[in-house]
């Protein structure tokens, strides 16, 4: 596999000639305002708005600071500590002091329409990790979230191949990016259809699904809450003695399942599959206490976010893609490419210094 340096790279070549382009587990980047460089003289000012706290931010937060400085632009990072109600009042207090340009991760996209479309008509607009395709937002910025699903689903049929039951983690599943990587889990391990995004029909949760060979047991919220995400896990091994496999959706979650099973004398017996990349899970996936990962590659959703914010504050839409979305492209961690993986992580997070 090619390191993840020279994908990024070839991906930012890509987007520059196609002109489709927008423009160890740390501690979290402290809520509300952060500072940056502070405003400059004559600089456009926006927002870097986060969907909740978790480190797995600080590497986005890497690549805006590194756009920040490339295209001579200051951002203020925001990370909403109580989700919904909080990003509410960052993104009108945002609104009330001017700001030239924001990309947001919305909470509750179905439910934020009218807000975000307040702010699209104060300033250009854009989403990214999670989108609000209903709202007037010019531009998502993420990965193909169905498609991520699927590809971890693919994760859990090799770590165990011969089928079993399978339990989802999740922080909540009113953001579009969870219902729609949901989803991909679930349709890839009842081999069902291929399903478009934008079009996707969800499952319910609270419903045993069953196929020929895997079981998904259910699909459990913490809501960000890290106490609760290990007490779910807990429960799903006691409740089920014979659970195969532990998926967790959001970067926080597989790292908590590790630490149940681990509590619990089940590691390697029931198998871990996570999306993102936690220090805990890439150093698990090392010593084989979980099977892969699946990396949205966030460095390039602060840097993508930062350098098209650049150009719309300016009035140029020219870098806008065509069909209004900047797909970055997943890798797939597993255990023959964890430690280059985690060696150029962490040099891009440098980037961002």
């Amino acid at each position: 596999m090619k390191s993840f340096l020279r994908m990024g790279a070839a991906f930012l070549l890509t987007l520059t000639v196609l002109q489709i382009g927008c423009g160890d587990k740390s501690t979290p980047p402290a809520t509300g305002a952060d500072p940056g460089t502070g405003p400059k003289s004559g600089r456009k000012k926006i927002a870097y708005v986060t969907n909740g706290v978790d480190p797995f931010w600080n590497t986005a937060v890497a690549g805006v600071r590194a756009a920040e400085k490339e295209f001579g632009i200051d951002c203020e990072v925001l990370m909403p500590p109580k989700g919904l109600v909080d990003q509410k009042r960052m993104l009108e207090s945002l609104l009330a002091r001017g700001i030239d340009g924001i990309a947001i991760s919305p909470v509750d996209a179905k439910n934020q329409v009218d807000l975000l479309n307040q702010a699209a008509a104060r300033c250009p607009l854009i989403t990214h990790d999670s989108d609000a395709p209903l709202s007037k937002r010019l531009c998502f910025v993420g990965m193909e979230n169905y498609k991520a699903g699927r590809a971890a689903g693919r994760l859990v049929k090799e770590a165990i191949p011969a089928g079993g039951k399978v339990m989802l983690f999740v922080g909540r599943l009113e953001q579009l990016n969870s219902q729609q990587r949901r989803q991909g889990v679930i349709d890839e391990l009842l081999d069902r259809p291929m399903q478009q995004s934008d079009s996707a029909n969800f499952d319910p949760t609270g419903k045993v699904l069953s196929g020929a060979k895997y079981t998904i047991l259910d699909t459990r919220t913490d809501n960000f809450d890290y106490a609760r995400a290990k007490a779910n896990a807990q429960d799903a091994m006691a409740s089920n003695s014979d659970l195969a496999c532990m998926v967790g959706l959001f970067a926080y979650n597989a790292p908590h399942c590790l630490e149940a099973a681990k509590e619990a004398g089940r590691l390697g017996k029931i198998k871990i599959v996570s999306f993102d990349e936690a220090a805990p899970v890439l150093q698990g996936i090392i010593d084989g206490h979980v099977y892969g990962t699946i990396s949205q590659q966030p460095y390039f959703y602060g840097y993508h976010s930062v350098r098209l914010l650049h150009s719309l504050t300016k009035g140029d839409k020219s870098v806008l893609p065509p069909n209004g979305f900047l797909e970055v492209p997943i890798v797939e961690v597993r255990q023959k490419n964890a430690q280059t993986f985690w060696a150029d992580l962490k040099k891009m997070q440098d980037m961002g210094k």
